[in-house]
């Protein structure tokens, strides 16, 4: 089975949003967002809760367009959208795709860094990244307005994984930041960057044995179908800011920004709840159906182990050291 091309040029769409002034577009309120799943991920449903939110707390009309199913490309050329103020105003987007703006915005939901959900969501609430979403918004000129995810991570394979002498020299696919490629190599693997929307074929060539994502993903990219089974290593919680453009809120009315920044807050919120929630009942549903089966690995603790010196060195490189040291300190 062969996946389909994902559409990764939005330069039409681009052209008829940023064709007319923007003040003719103000009349009609209209904002264009963009998300590569369909509305059964937690993405769209965070997504459809930031609009709902943002028209009740507005009171005005405000149209909304959500580019749904990588419509416009992905993650990776969301934000670059965003940060030029064209095609994309807002979307949920990997902190990994970020790092041409930040290097340490990668290190939000780098592996190892949350001892458990609970401990992720006390970091949330004291608003520990704080330092990093100003740091985007200067460099990239893009606003993290909310903070969805809630997704724990594991790794599906095409062989089953029970340890750490399984994982040894695997090839598996990781997200582009290079604190992914460090620390999977840390633990014994052989890491490589590959596109999203390429996984499945090159799982499915041989290229690679084996990807790590959280259920959402793996269900909604078929994943199952070439690497069915999934290592229970729970090597990170993720966190997917909703991310809003700093040039097109510079531009709208002030009651429509707060209106924004409100919305997206509560969002995030909703987001995290529905997408930690639904975590465990994706992956139960899927080894009922005999799609997936989960594989117990043994060797977490060593794992973290392994990979714990090379966080540190790497918060200190990219100077989050002082938020690395918070967030391990949160009780």
């Amino acid at each position: 089975m062969q996946r389909r091309s994902f559409v990764t040029s939005a330069a039409a769409a681009a052209a008829a949003f940023t064709a007319a002034p923007f003040a003719a577009r103000a009349q009609a309120l209209t904002l264009h967002g963009a998300v590569q799943f369909n509305d059964d991920h937690a993405f769209n449903k965070a997504l459809l809760k930031f609009e709902e939110l943002v028209r009740k707390y507005y009171g005005k009309p405000v149209n909304f367009v959500l580019h749904r199913n990588s419509e416009l490309g992905l993650e990776k050329q969301y934000f670059e959208y965003m940060a030029q103020g064209k095609a994309v105003d807002y979307g949920i987007v990997s902190p990994a795709h970020m790092s041409t703006f930040s290097k340490a915005a990668p290190f939000i939901d780098a592996p190892f860094l949350f001892r458990d959900l609970a401990h992720w969501n006390k970091v949330l609430d004291a608003d520990l990244l704080k330092p990093i979403a100003e740091e985007v918004r200067r460099n990239a000129d893009v606003m993290l307005i909310g903070y969805a995810g809630g997704g724990t991570r594991n790794i599906f394979a095409n062989k089953p994984l029970r340890n750490l002498a399984d994982i040894k020299g695997l090839k598996v696919r990781v997200q582009g930041a290079p604190i992914w490629s460090r620390t999977f190599t840390a633990a014994g693997m052989s890491p490589t960057v590959i596109a999203y929307n390429e996984v499945y074929n090159a799982i499915q060539n041989n290229v690679i044995a084996a990807g790590e994502n959280e259920a959402a993903g793996v269900e909604s990219m078929k994943f199952f179908e070439v690497a069915p089974h999934l290592a229970m290593t729970e090597h990170a919680i993720t966190i997917r800011p909703i991310c809003f453009s700093g040039k097109t809120f510079a531009k709208l009315p002030a009651e429509l920004q707060a209106a924004v920044l409100r919305a997206g807050k509560e969002a995030g919120a909703f987001g995290r709840s529905v997408e930690s929630s639904e975590d465990s009942a994706k992956l139960e549903a899927l080894e009922k159906a005999g799609k997936l089966k989960r594989v117990p690995f043994a060797d977490r603790e060593a794992m973290k182990k392994l990979v714990d010196p090379v966080m540190a060195a790497y918060a200190k490189e990219i100077g989050a050291d002082a938020i690395f040291d918070k967030i391990v300190a949160m009780k």
